[in-house]
C-alpha cells in the first residue's frame, strides 16, 4: 500500500513515553487536562457566594412548596423530613468533595512546578551574582596595577616643570673667543 493511500494519524495528547495500548483511552476523558479544567470550574463555581445563595433559595423554595403547596403536587413530605431533598443534597455533596479534591491536587501540581521554576531562577540569579562579584574583585585587583590620579598628576607636573625650565645652550653653540 502506498504512503499516499494511508490515512494521516490523528494526533491527540499522545506521549511517546506511554505504551501504545494505553495511548487510546476513553473518548470522554481524551485529555486529562480537559477533565481537570472541568473539575476546577465546578470547584470554583461551588465556592462562590452566588452558588450558596442559589442553593439556599432552591432549598427554601423546595421546603415551602412541599409544605404549603397544593397537596396533590407535593412530592417530598415534610412529615418524613424531606427525604428527597436530603438525598439530592447528599448526592451533590458526594460529587462536590472529590471534584474539589481533584482541583486542589491540580493546584498543588501547579504550585510544585512554580516552586521548582522559582528555585531554578533563584539558583541562576545566585550564579549570576557570584560571577559578577568575582568580576568586580578582578577589576579591583586590576585597578591596583593601574596608575592613580595623584601619580598621573605628579608625573604631568614634573613634565611641565621640565618644559618650563630655560634651555641651557649646548657647548657647540657657545661662541669662542
Amino acid at each position: 500500500m502506498a504512503r499516499a493511500d494511508r490515512k494521516p494519524r490523528r494526533r491527540t495528547d499522545e506521549r511517546l513515553d506511554t505504551p501504545r495500548g494505553l495511548r487510546q483511552g476513553f473518548t470522554i476523558f481524551e485529555s486529562r487536562d480537559r477533565f481537570g479544567r472541568f473539575t476546577e470550574s465546578i470547584a470554583r463555581g461551588m465556592g462562590t457566594p452566588w452558588f450558596l445563595f442559589g442553593l439556599t433559595i432552591f432549598v427554601i423554595l423546595w421546603m415551602l412548596f412541599n409544605t404549603y403547596g397544593p397537596e396533590r403536587f407535593r412530592f417530598d413530605s415534610a412529615a418524613i423530613g424531606f427525604t428527597a431533598l436530603t438525598l439530592i443534597l447528599s448526592l451533590q455533596a458526594s460529587y462536590a468533595a472529590p471534584l474539589i479534591l481533584l482541583a486542589q491536587n491540580r493546584q498543588d501540581d501547579r504550585d510544585r512546578v512554580q516552586i521548582e521554576q522559582d528555585r531554578q531562577r533563584a539558583e541562576r540569579n545566585l550564579n549570576d551574582t557570584e560571577y559578577l562579584a568575582r568580576e568586580v574583585v578582578a577589576l579591583r585587583l586590576a585597578m591596583k596595577d593601574l596608575a592613580s590620579k595623584e601619580f598621573i598628576r605628579a608625573e604631568l607636573r614634573s613634565l611641565l616643570e621640565e618644559l618650563d625650565k630655560p634651555e641651557e645652550p649646548v657647548a657647540a653653540d657657545k661662541p669662542t673667543g
